[in-house]
């Protein structure tokens, strides 16, 4: 396991120095805004940036910071933070240190710039395939985005993300940054575990969330513990095709309880996965009847269970055919993962939100909200226990390991403690919602010797602004994180901005965790203007090889080849087969071929559209009024929509993106006859 060298910042001051910028940098690294400084205290500064400093009231912490995340323009940021979008369905892309949005990749909404879900064939065949039973759901809620591994390390080639309302994965190339794939879990409507890679990518698991018949199917609330089920889906990745194959895929049915999210083990512990789950007491809440509610009746137990499940051993049952069928997709049964041994349970601090496997795979850390710890488990003890035998059991027969024959250490970090992410400097780092703040705590085992504190010890907090849930660190969750940047994911943010009314942004920032003790301070806030962006995760930009512009004159990014109604220059036509009309247009700057379409009321169209360009960013959009059109063709992209033509009239297409002196002029008539 490699761990990064921590960054010094001195050749950037020694630069400040050289061009007489700054006479002497104040680099203490105390909390922005600390007491005890003031815009008086910039002695140091040469004149100018010392009058720039008093006029806006800047302290050294504030300068520091600055130094820290400004990036000159034309200068490209080290890391790329896939970050879920949240209600919006998309998923943004931000640069590290500047914070600067750099994209937004459609996903699971119409997303009209991209010429998203608005006629181009490939993008609505995308959206189609996540409807539950040919209803159409053009809104998502995505959660937990998952970088592709290939050996624990991110390797920057395929992104995942789940949409937690609807219980459904997707699966987006990062040579195009495009959503290749949908796919709709056939158990379960919604989901909240996914999505989260094996160290390999051979497989995406998708944790499920609320008890419910599987299948979709009705049941009474009276009969929950009978005919209410949980469930963790485990997707087959074909990394050749860049898709999920739900051929190959399989479920685990699990005991009624919430299942939450999960995390797969990594090097010694790799071959197994790990899924937190509350609301073990089997509430059903009903407050209308007189009933306990839901956060009441979910928070009587002291302790949940957290599932741990050998997923090798898993695959072997899948593929023996032991399963049953639901909605023509195979299950193991309860009964079948206990009498193989795939699944066991720990007690676990109530509530808790999240499981993360250590760097090295051998320990699991689990924050129960409503417990002041996290608690750290051993899997070198977990298999020992497993191998032991003797379990007491749940209501299903499932066998419970001895939480202390398991638990290797517990520290208490503080109020509300959520998610865990690690460095390079054997620290851990612990949100905690209530306080609200970021946790930083040593590490035991092998990590003992990256640090002086004490194994397993609160080392610093720093307050966060405000009600912190997931926090994403550099390669955070990877065998060789980089640490230096920590992306604090605030729900509130209430101060931190212009009051632009009462729904307010959320607030993404960015912690510098570069030096170890007791300096994490905050660097940066980010308004983020969809709610609820839940997780991200990070990565090294230069693991990434994106392409520039498509490989060939005519490439349909969803079949990954040329099209085979891809249009070359001087190829362009219009034929009529009955009330059929086919177009070959192509598109470069500064105008189509043809700019004259005559078709007849009622006609159904089929358009093919091939923009010739290879210039890099000579994107080209097409538009048509009324019709709901509107496509964004890359250099190179070949696409086709169809629509029919009910409404009569002259109807003026357009290009879209702004792409040269005579961009207006890039236009034509598309004549409708009565």
């Amino acid at each position: 396991m490699k761990f990064a060298q921590k960054r010094s910042w001195k050749p950037l001051i020694a630069l400040l120095l050289l061009l007489g910028l700054v006479a002497v940098v104040e680099t203490s690294c105390g909390d922005s805004g600390s007491d005890g400084e003031s815009a008086g205290e910039t002695a140091g500064l040469s004149a100018d940036a010392s009058a720039i400093a008093a006029a806006r009231g800047l302290t050294p912490a504030d300068i520091s910071a600055a130094l820290k995340t400004y990036t000159p323009s034309g200068v490209h940021d080290e890391y790329l933070m896939f970050a879920s979008g949240g209600h919006s369905g998309q998923v943004y892309v931000i640069g590290m240190p500047s914070m600067r949005i750099i994209k937004k990749i459609a996903v699971f909404t119409p997303e009209p710039w991209q010429g998203y879900g608005y006629g181009a064939e490939g993008t609505m065949a995308v959206l189609e395939e996540g409807d539950p039973n040919g209803t159409d759901i053009r809104w998502g809620d995505t959660h937990h985005p998952a970088l592709s591994e290939t050996a624990g390390d991110y390797d920057g080639q395929f992104l995942f993300i789940n949409d937690k309302a609807n219980g459904r994965v997707a699966v987006i190339s990062l040579k195009d940054f495009e959503t290749k794939q949908l796919v709709k879990n056939p158990l379960a409507l919604g989901d909240h575990g996914g999505t989260f890679v094996t160290p390999s990518t051979d497989w995406v698991i998708e944790g499920g969330q609320y008890g419910a018949p599987l299948g979709w199917e009705y049941a009474s609330i009276d009969d929950y513990k009978t005919d209410y089920r949980g469930l963790v889906t485990i997707w087959k990745f074909d990394r050749e095709a860049g898709r999920i194959d739900p051929s190959r895929s399989f479920a685990i049915e699990l005991p009624p309880y919430w299942q939450d999210l999960c995390d797969s083990g990594k090097l010694v512990s790799e071959g197994w996965i790990f899924c937190n789950s509350f609301n073990t007491e089997m509430a059903t809440g009903g407050v209308e009847d007189g009933n306990a509610p839901f956060e009441a009746g979910a928070s009587q137990r002291d302790m949940d269970y957290l599932h741990v499940i050998n997923l090798d051993k898993a695959a072997e049952v899948a593929a023996a055919g032991k399963t049953m069928d639901v909605k023509g997709f195979p299950v193991i049964p309860m009964a079948t993962a206990v009498e193989e041994g795939l699944l066991h349970f720990i007690p676990e601090p109530k509530s808790p939100h999240g499981v993360d496997v250590t760097p090295d795979g051998k320990f699991m850390v689990v924050s129960g909200k409503l417990d002041p710890h996290v608690t750290i488990y051993s899997f070198e003890k977990i298999q020992a226990a497993i191998a032991a035998g003797g379990f007491e059991t749940d209501d299903y027969g499932i066998p419970i390991l001895d939480f202390d024959s398991v638990m290797e250490a517990q520290v208490e970090v503080g109020l509300g403690p959520l998610h865990t992410q690690f460095d390079n400097l054997g620290y851990a780092y612990t949100s905690l919602f209530l306080e609200p703040a970021v946790a930083r705590w040593a590490l035991g085992g092998d990590f003992a010797d990256l640090h002086e504190e004490e194994s397993w010890t609160l080392v610093h907090k720093t307050p966060v602004q405000y009600n912190v849930g997931h926090i994403a660190a550099a390669e955070g969750d990877t065998v060789s994180p980089d640490g230096r940047f920590l992306v604090s994911m605030n729900k509130w943010a209430i101060d931190r901005f212009a009051n632009v009314g009462p729904l307010l942004p959320q607030n993404f920032q960015l912690l510098d965790i570069a030096e170890p003790g007791m300096n994490m301070p905050v660097l940066y806030d980010l308004p983020i203007p969809d709610g609820e962006p839940h997780y991200a995760q990070i990565i090294k930009a230069d693991k990434l090889d994106p392409w520039e512009v498509y490989p060939e004159v005519g490439w349909n990014p969803h079949t990954g080849a040329i099209d085979e109604n891809a249009v070359q220059l001087g190829e362009e036509r219009v034929e009529r087969n009955g009330n059929e009309v086919e177009i070959w247009m192509t598109s470069v700057r500064s105008h189509f071929t043809p700019e004259h379409v005559s078709i007849k009321q009622g006609d159904h169209v089929i358009w093919h559209i091939t923009n010739v360009e290879r210039a890099y960013d000579a994107t080209h959009g097409f538009s048509i009024p009324f019709y709901n059109i509107n496509l964004s063709i890359e250099p190179g992209e070949a696409v086709t929509f169809e629509f029919d033509a009910e409404q009569d009239g002259v109807f003026s297409y357009y290009c879209t993106e702004f792409c040269s002196a005579l961009h207006l002029e890039m236009t034509g008539y598309l004549f409708v006859e009565p």
